[in-house]
Parts: C-alpha cells; structure tokens; sequence
C-alpha cells in the first residue's frame, strides 16, 4: 500500500534553480539544536519514508475496499474466559502475558469485569503481585504471582437490552469510523471530546466503548491517546491480541503519524527538526510540559520533524508535523519553543501582542491527519481523517489546498 520515495541529495556549491514546488521536497535541515540535543541522532539522508502519498477520501468511503488490502486473515482461535474467582486465588504470569499493564491483565482473564470494579480493587491493594501492592498501569512480568481477590462479573448486554443512550452511543461511534474490521477500529475522534475520563470529564471515547462489548463480555482497548482538544485518527483495539500487537508497534516506533497544524508566522527553516527534552511543570490551576535539561527529574527526550506546507503571508503557516517520540503535549510545546505556536492553543500560545485573525476560530488548530501501522495480523492499516470544521472554515478562508503535496513524507525517520 505504500511505495518509496525517490529522493536526491542537494549539492551545496550549486544554486537550486528548480521550481517552487519541487524544492519543497529537499531533505530536512536542522531547525534548532538544543543545549541538551544529542547531534548523533540526526541523520539528514536517513531510510526512505514509509508514507506514501495518497489522494484523499472520505471518512466512509469504500472501507470494504480498504479491508480487503489487509489480505486474508487466519482464522482466531477460540480463547476462553476464565472462570470467575469465588474466593482469593493465586495465577502466575504467562509468556504472552509479559509485559502486560494489571488493568488490561485482568480485562483478558477476565471478560466483563468493569473497568470501575478493577480500579477498586487495585487502589484498595486487594490485588497483589509477588505480595506487594500494584497500581493499574505496572506492567506484569513473566512468571510473577499475582493475587486475585473475589471477583463479580458484569453481566454483558444483548443488542436487544441496550438503551436509548447506549444506542445513540453506538451510532455516534459507527458516524466517528474510519475503518474497521474484527480486530481494529480506528476514529476520527472531534475537538472536544476527551479520551479518557478525569475530574469533570463525564463522557468520553473510553466510556463510549462500553456500548461494544461483546457477548464475552469483552470492550474495545484504547491503543494510544489524544488531547481533548486534538481532533483525528485514533487508533482502538477490539481484541485482546490485537491491542498487545499494536502496543508493541507504538513501543518499537513502528506507527508512523502525520499531524496537520496551523501555527503563528513561518517558521525557518521551512523544514526542520526540533529536539528537546520534557519535563511536567505542575501549576496551581494547570499542568503544562516546559522544555528541560538532559538529566532534569522526569524530563524525556522529544524529537519532531515539521515541514511548511502552505503559508498565508508572514502571519500564519500550515505545517505538517510527525512525532518520533510521543510525549505528552509534544507537538504543542515544541512549536511553542521554536516561537510558532499552535493558533488556538490555551496552554502554549504564548505569542505577545498577536492580533487573532479575523474569520477564524479560536479553537486548537491541531489535527492527527493519519496514521499507518502494521495490521495485528498482516498487513497494513493506512487511516486518513478529514479537517475538522473548524480548521475546514480556516482552510477555506485562507485558501489553503489539502490536495498539494505534504514535504514531511521525506522526514526521516528516526
């Protein structure tokens, strides 16, 4: 589904006399080094991107056609449910089982069990690994004993007992799909909606899911996440194999994702590459990501390349971004750090004296255009999502053309 890109390296003692269009396809240059950057991971003629450039489609179009590109799938073994612990019992940890987080271990042993009554039960130290008391995201290795308390399973609902709201649920995630099939689901999540549930938060795609459980008792698993106010391609999990797949591909990097943004002014070089490190910086009313030093408590290494694609002037650029790390807010505080912020961003927009642009709405204009990873089961699954409206009435107001070729395909990358 995708081919290799065919690209030349630039003479530096030759003027480039190509056209507009082609020079946007020149190898990325570094746009900044930082103190605490590390000069040995930047490779300018690195490996040929994956993506391949594509026109664009519909969220509902032909997602049979799309399907049937993944190739023939073997047939799934039947896994049975383990049966319901009465009474405190003792399991030890499988080979497939390694590595796995306790919330999602006890999700698979398990079907139906709620996501609630697991919380209780960990946060309460009910459950135990080698003795001790876990939290819900520790990771399970092979071969540990882990404590299980008595459990009460939920029933799983039949289609024909689901409610108004359950049903109003499902149809608001089939109009969200992209694609799908017995194993992945990927949305196309909106601005606005959250991820996951936290303090005031009272619906979101985690809850939403519960509308699919199937007659195991078995829902949907968040494979990665989004910031509320991000909208595009999320990737679901709908079985127990395909989200330990699809974990190891975002854990070994081999998810490739693409993000459209529109930032204040252009930022130079119109290509580049921007590494820091990050670090959380807890304030009374919020918490952001500040950019740290190597070595600072908590602080993680973030890379980013970023291509302009279109500008509108001197005042606003549309750039496409693609994340090698997936740090929390990475994408916003890097391009706050090179003083492009994200138009619409609360948390970063820190430009002074920066009029908003008359027509466009003051929302995050950030969107996870697409993402291409490896089908659990071969394969390739290649999700595009369409501009939000809000950044579609921008878009469109600018004069900004989403079929022109995207420069960041030829981002290396590592």
């Amino acid at each position: 589904m995708s081919r290799r890109i065919k690209r030349t390296q630039p003479k530096s003692d030759r003027r480039d006399d190509r056209p507009a269009q082609e020079r946007d396809k020149r190898p990325f240059r570094q746009a900044e080094r930082t103190q605490t950057e590390r000069p040995k991971t930047h490779r300018v003629g690195g490996k040929p991107p994956r993506f391949s450039k594509r026109r664009q489609e519909s969220p509902g179009e032909n997602r049979k056609e799309k399907h049937a590109s993944l190739g023939a799938k073997p047939p799934k073994p039947a896994a049975e449910p383990t049966a319901l612990p009465t009474k405190v019992q003792t399991v030890v940890v499988t080979a497939d089982e390694n590595n796995m987080r306790v919330d999602r271990f006890l999700e698979a042993r398990f079907p139906g069990l709620s996501f609630s009554h697991i919380q209780r039960i960990v946060r309460k130290g009910e459950l135990r690994v080698n003795g001790k008391r876990a939290d819900s995201k520790d990771r399970l290795e092979e071969g540990q004993s882990v404590r299980i308390p008595p459990l009460r399973l939920d029933a799983p609902k039949l289609a024909a007992s689901l409610s108004e709201t359950e049903r109003k649920t499902l149809e608001a995630l089939k109009a969200m799909t992209l694609f799908e099939d017995d194993d992945v689901l990927v949305l196309n999540k909106p601005a606005g909606l959250a991820v996951q549930g936290g303090s005031g938060t009272t619906r979101h795609v985690d809850q939403m899911l519960e509308a699919m459980r199937d007659a195991k008792g078995q829902k949907p698993r968040l494979v990665h996440r989004l910031d509320k106010e991000t909208s595009g391609c999320l990737l679901v999990a709908k079985t127990r194999f395909a989200a330990t797949q699809l974990t190891g591909a975002f854990r070994h990097r081999s998810a490739r994702k693409i993000y459209w943004a529109l930032v204040a002014g252009v930022p130079k070089p119109k290509q580049g590459r921007i590494s820091t490190y990050l670090a959380k910086e807890e304030g009374e009313d919020d918490t952001i990501m500040r950019i740290a030093a190597h070595g600072d408590e908590g602080a993680s290494h973030a890379v980013t390349y970023y291509a302009v694609v279109e500008t509108a002037g001197s005042k606003l650029a549309w750039v496409s971004l693609k994340p090698v790390t997936g740090r929390t807010h990475q994408l916003r505080a890097h391009m706050a750090h090179i003083a492009h912020p994200i138009v619409g961003d609360p948390k970063y927009f820190n430009r002074e004296n920066w009029e908003f642009p008359g027509g466009l709405q003051n929302r995050l204009h950030l969107l996870a255009r697409r993402i291409v990873i490896p089908h659990p089961r071969g394969g390739v699954i290649d999700a595009t999502a369409p501009l939000p409206p809000h950044m579609q009435q921008s878009w469109n107001l600018l004069g900004f053309d989403t079929s022109r070729f995207d420069p960041i395909e030829n981002a290396p990358e590592e």
